[in-house]
């Protein structure tokens, strides 16, 4: 399954999630401009769980966690972030504001490197991509708007599908099959599953916090509340 697109209104203009995305394609862009010095600038700024547990680079692993949150390894691997980023993020944005939200996006980055460097230590290949950092806002979605409405495309044979499915469907078997991939230790692709698992776990810690307090607010609001 893929999502298109949510059916959940928002009320503020997302220009976190606008400008996190043009700064991913910007760097992309400057990526594809390095030509054969791309391999090297990857190798340089990109997370490496066994540089990680070195001693004495604490400036240095910041720097990565960081750096490589911006980049990608091919075309593919940046429109499908982006998709997944524009598609959930401005509902995350717009109930966080605009603040809380940058700081939760990177938050969320680091958390998916930390669980990557904690199942792979002794991992000599360099870490690149959003997709830690989009699983948290994934996973905070997931607990803020879990009835809310996604126009999901689905493959059946050679036939093609669109259904309106709940996030929490949509969403849910996302991560599950983060977990089944993470656990068969699968690396197609090379993807990094358990830095998704990490990130949305985090995005739902989070986003059962503001869960919980906007229940709070609307049961005070409406006198049900002690």
């Amino acid at each position: 399954m893929m999502p298109l697109r949510d059916l959940n209104p928002r009320r503020t203009f997302p220009a976190v999630t606008i400008g996190l995305i043009v700064i991913n394609v910007l760097c992309f862009l400057y990526e594809m401009s390095l030509g054969s010095g791309l391999e090297g600038y990857i190798t340089r700024s990109a997370f490496v769980p066994d540089e990680f547990f070195a001693p004495g680079n604490l400036v240095a692993d910041a720097r990565s966690i960081l750096f490589s949150m911006f980049l990608h390894g091919g075309i593919m691997h940046l429109l499908g972030n982006m998709l997944y980023l524009w598609i959930f993020g401005d509902n995350v944005e717009d109930r966080m504001g605009h603040v809380v939200y940058l700081l939760f996006y990177l938050a969320a980055g680091a958390a998916a490197s930390l669980a990557h460097a904690f199942s792979a230590p002794h991992s000599h290949v360099p870490a690149v991509g959003a997709s830690g950092a989009i699983s948290g806002v994934l996973g905070a979605y997931l607990l803020m708007f879990p009835q809310a409405r996604v126009l999901t495309l689905i493959p059946l044979g050679y036939y093609m599908r669109t259904s309106e499915m709940p996030a929490i469907i949509v969403l849910g078997l996302w991560f599950v099959f983060q977990v089944l991939s993470g656990m068969l230790g699968s690396s197609e692709g090379g993807v990094a599953f358990w830095a998704h698992i990490g990130g949305f776990v985090f995005g739902m810690a989070i986003g059962l916090l503001y869960s919980r307090r906007s229940q709070r607010a609307t049961a005070g609001w409406s006198g049900t509340g002690p």
